[in-house]
């Protein structure tokens, strides 16, 4: 008698494996080979990118490491003015896209722009570097991206507090040294994952590279299915940018391996080092300068921009793209956290290693770029869409172009595993922490089931459901390549008519659309930092 299936594993199952049919299609690519296509890339095209992607991963990983590992063990670490508003206020650059930070930083720091033209009327001074170039890239991304080290590596330094610095000067080590030497190493492998983090963004980005003329293999891939019309020829670059993700991931995962960290103490997070009047003005004035650089000039900027532009660009055309990109933002949450919470409860309903690897294996769509789950999901969805489209011309005579096609279907999908692991870390920890006696005292008092989720998981939960959509809203609202490669006909929303408009140099028109998602973001991020508050105190 044949063993009934546990629906548990059955649903995680079809999440990993929708996960996996981009990097299926990415690799079956090449069993669809274009000769001279092939030959082009080899020759003309891949040198470039891998020369470029090489570059992009050492300059950002040394910058957002520098920047966001520096700031994480001030505030964490030591006591100086401005030290509680810092915390959060450091988070900002996350809600603005990388991408507005790039035509904003070309504008202000190009030949023509207003700084260098200021500098050789007061000071002589011929000539910058050419902002135009990889470390201008590097430098977007770095001030773009750091916060996704500092808020990991943040949460790393306070839970061991100035307790393992007071050890290490207990054995002779001055402050600094205690650093290097115990609190640093101890938080290396939250560190590894926050830089993790960053590179696969730098890996992904889009918009960055298309605004800076810098090819890596995302512009790569959207110039070969809408340059060269050819499918193939994207799904084989994205195959190339897939072997890179795996890497890093592995390398990653093996660097960590065997490790084990814990806290320090209980009372660590509230022991930190008071700094010096001097060094607590330097410290506080290193952290503006990062902020002021990565959030409060670009977003100056936006808003003079807007302002000069709002009499003529400001019409019922952008109330039609903020719609979309909260309606799209909207659903795309909605589907993420609702899977992402099956995914999550069937770890807890089934266990096991079979279930680990399963959720893993789910979530690993974050590594992924998004042009490549574009390619990757669009072309099986292209190949089933033809065959309900023959299937329905001899069945009933209904002649179609398409049923899946130009629907929503394909952007949401590509959401879901590109976003899915943004809202399983926060319900699958905050489901670890609901104990099992907790289940099994609500049993013994005869509460089950749907009862049991209601009464006992839900209230227990509501927090990190908040922070699971807001952060998957927010991803989403800024997310360039998997909007403008699979939207419907006149779908365009906020980030296409940035693309747009940045594509043919019109920066000031470019920054309207910018300033209403920088907003938009701007919302969630605020609700949660108050959530988060209200819920520690």
């Amino acid at each position: 008698m044949l063993k009934k299936p546990n629906g548990w594993l059955l649903t995680a199952g079809a999440v990993a494996a929708l996960v996996l049919v981009p990097v299926v299609v990415s690799l079956l690519s090449f069993a669809q080979v274009d000769a001279g296509i092939l030959r082009h890339l080899g020759e003309f095209v891949l040198p470039n990118l891998l020369r470029n992607t090489v570059w992009l991963l050492l300059g950002v990983g040394l910058g957002v490491a520098l920047l966001g590992v520096s700031l994480a063990a001030l505030v964490a670490l030591c006591e100086f003015p401005g030290r509680r508003w810092l915390q959060w206020a450091l988070m900002l650059p996350l809600a603005l896209p990388a991408y507005v930070s790039a035509f904003v930083m070309i504008d202000l720091l190009d030949y023509s722009g207003p700084l260098q033209t200021w500098l050789r009327a007061t000071w002589g001074v011929a000539q910058l570097p050419d902002i135009r170039s990889g470390w201008g890239v590097v430098l977007v991304l770095s001030l773009s991206l750091y916060p996704y080290v500092y808020l990991i590596a943040k949460n790393a330094f306070a839970s061991q507090g100035s307790v393992a610095l007071e050890a290490a000067q207990a054995l002779g080590m001055a402050p600094l040294q205690g650093f290097f030497r115990v609190a640093l190493p101890m938080a290396r492998p939250w560190i590894a994952a926050g830089l993790l983090l960053a590179l696969m963004e730098t890996l992904a980005d889009f918009g960055t590279m298309a605004v800076f003329n810098f090819d890596t293999f995302t512009t790569a891939i959207y110039k070969a299915w809408y340059g060269l019309f050819s499918l193939p020829a994207a799904a084989q670059l994205s195959s190339v940018l897939l072997l890179f993700v795996l890497v890093m991931v592995v390398i990653e995962q093996r660097s960590r391996r065997g490790i084990r960290y814990g806290a320090v103490g209980r009372s660590a997070s509230t022991r930190r080092r008071k700094l010096p009047p001097v060094a607590g003005a330097l410290a506080l004035s290193y952290a503006l300068l990062v902020l002021v650089l990565a959030f409060g000039v670009p977003v100056t900027q936006l808003l003079r921009w807007s302002v000069a532009s709002a009499a003529q660009d400001l019409d019922a055309r952008y109330w039609t793209f903020l719609w979309h990109s909260v309606l799209l933002a909207s659903l795309g949450a909605a589907l993420v956290v609702g899977v992402a919470l099956l995914l999550a409860y069937a770890g807890r309903q089934r266990g096991g290693s079979t279930i680990s690897w399963l959720q893993r294996l789910a979530t690993l769509g974050y590594a992924f770029p998004g042009a490549v789950l574009a390619v990757g999901l669009f072309i099986p969805v292209a190949a089933l869409d033809g065959w309900l489209a023959t299937l329905g011309q001899a069945w009933f005579g209904v002649e179609s172009n398409g049923w899946l096609k130009g629907t929503l279907l394909v952007m949401l999908l590509a959401y879901l595993v590109r976003f899915l692991a943004v809202a399983f870390g926060p319900l699958n920890s905050g489901l670890q922490r609901i104990s099992r006696s907790v289940d099994e005292a609500a049993h013994s008092m005869g509460v089950h089931g749907q009862a049991l989720v209601a009464q006992v998981h839900w209230p227990a939960l509501r927090l990190s459901l908040q922070t699971a959509a807001m952060l998957t809203f927010v991803d989403i609202v800024k997310e360039m390549p998997i909007t403008l490669m699979t939207r419907p006909f006149g779908w365009d929303t906020l980030a296409v008519r940035i693309f747009e408009m940045t594509s043919e140099g019109e920066w000031q028109r470019a920054a309207l659309p910018a300033m209403a998602i920088v907003l938009v973001a701007m919302v969630p991020m605020v609700l949660l930092a108050s959530r988060k508050e209200e819920a520690h105190d």
